[in-house]
């Protein structure tokens, strides 16, 4: 692997974890803001709490190299939920965040399992 893709992939797992982590732990916090899309969907707020909890999980992931390609595909699933919110009930410019962090994920994703394949023939 280049050094520039080494860089990148270490960038993206920073600020991809960060980000999930801050929001997956506001939402388990129960943080009123978090939950309000969900409730706008007409989803059960427990709903809330276990995406929550899947992107405290996905952010812990992330730095597993046995589980980051897994976690990169969750949370990689889970922003293509916010997107969709965000485009249908809330407004194109609130998507951008998270497109931003669908491509991080998929740049993770993409990278490591390029690494899981280089040992084999």
């Amino acid at each position: 692997m280049s050094k520039a893709k080494k860089v990148g992939l270490w960038i993206s797992l920073g600020l991809a974890s960060l980000a999930f982590a801050a929001a997956g732990l506001a939402k388990l916090a129960g943080v009123e803001q978090t939950h309000m899309s969900f409730a706008a969907m007409g989803l059960p707020a427990w709903f809330g709490y276990f995406i929550g909890a899947c992107e405290v999980a996905g952010a812990v992931g992330l730095w597993v190299r046995r589980t980051s390609i897994y976690a990169s595909a969750g949370l990689f699933i889970i922003m293509l939920g916010a997107i969709y919110f965000h485009l249908v009930y809330d407004g194109v410019a609130n998507a951008v965040p998270a497109l931003v962090l669908a491509l991080l994920v998929a740049y993770i994703f993409v990278t490591r399992k390029g690494q899981s394949n280089a040992g084999i023939s």
